[in-house]
């Protein structure tokens, strides 16, 4: 059992275990202590002695990030975006703590802080990411932590369903907003985005040689989900991509040379010109699922050319018609 005194105007925790020498320190608060002298007993409970400390508190979080961004975040397909949120982590105060004096209260104001500027799905990644450092620091890197203090907190609820379907001539609109732009496959880029229901990321990562010309199907060999699947493509996709490949770079192996975060920029002056509020990208995978089960696919078909694997996820981006659907009940 530890033992708490105050002594010369600060508070001294000792821990007293058999095998192990008696260990000492003295904090500000009795909070401090009281914490350092339960973590200290629950890991000689899980490790069978009393580890070195040393390295917890001359070790901070940042450096934990620094080491995880070489090591780790290289071998993830998404190593680009995940570098990106660590570099936001790493300016944060909370990367300066020690990781003898990380608390749980540490985390849950990071995460309040973070609620007040981005939204909850940011919020949630970043705490995963922060959880999954620590975790890799315990179990690879052998940080002697008795526990993963970003585990143990509440996580924001994410509530990001949307509804939103192009309405009215919204997609003629777009199409011809296209004309007046300066990326000339962009327009085919938006019909093989609505035809297909495709994410941007698969999008952006077509090859001319994944499309079987004979089969009219684009073959994705790797997406989110970590599998492969083959996407049909209607008359109205193919002959907008053959008639783009006509005109494009026969040097260029991408079907659209183009970066996430430039499609971003040409998608908001799109809009601009087009005059439509509120419309997001990936609103145009949720209108393409959604034309998929009104032309009468089932949930399997769908799922197999939408790459859902969950029936939970596919509900999201089904929002049917409901006079459509009224015609067909007869």
């Amino acid at each position: 059992m530890a033992t708490i005194r105050k002594l010369r105007g600060r508070w001294q925790a000792q821990v007293r275990r058999k095998g192990m020498k008696p260990r000492c320190k003295s904090f500000d608060t009795k909070q401090e202590a009281d914490k350092w002298a339960r973590d200290l007993e629950t890991q000689v409970d899980r490790f069978g002695a009393a580890p070195d400390t040393k390295i917890l508190e001359s070790t901070t979080l940042g450096e934990l990030m620094d080491r995880y961004k070489i090591e780790v975040s290289p071998t993830k397909r998404g190593a680009e975006q995940e570098i990106q949120r660590i570099e936001v982590l790493r300016r944060h105060e909370l990367a300066y703590r020690t990781m003898i004096g990380l608390s749980q209260q540490d985390i849950a104001s990071f995460r309040d802080e973070r609620l007040k500027v981005v939204a909850p799905s940011t919020t949630v990644r970043e705490l995963a990411i922060l959880s999954h450092i620590i975790e890799v620091a315990i179990r690879d890197w052998g940080l002697p932590l008795a526990k993963n203090v970003v585990k143990m907190i509440r996580r924001p609820v994410i509530r990001n369903e949307r509804t939103r379907r192009l309405d009215g001539n919204e997609e003629q609109r777009l199409l011809d907003a296209c004309d007046a732009g300066k990326i000339p496959f962009f327009k085919t880029l938006l019909i093989v985005a609505i035809e297909t229901g495709m994410r941007r990321g698969e999008i952006l990562g077509m090859r001319w040689d994944d499309i079987s010309h004979n089969r009219r199907v684009v073959t994705l060999t790797m997406t989110k989900n970590g599998s492969g699947r083959q996407v049909p493509l209607s008359q109205r996709a193919f002959d907008a991509l053959m008639a783009w490949k006509a005109r494009a770079d026969v040097d260029q192996q991408r079907v659209f040379p183009m970066t996430a975060g430039s499609l971003e920029q040409v998608w908001r002056r799109l809009l601009l010109r087009a005059d439509i509020i509120g419309l997001r990208f990936h609103d145009l995978r949720h209108e393409g699922v959604s034309r998929l089960f009104e032309r009468g696919l089932n949930v399997i078909e769908v799922s197999s050319i939408s790459g859902h694997k969950e029936l939970r996820m596919l509900k999201r981006y089904a929002h049917l018609d409901a006079a459509d659907l009224v015609g067909r009940l007869g």
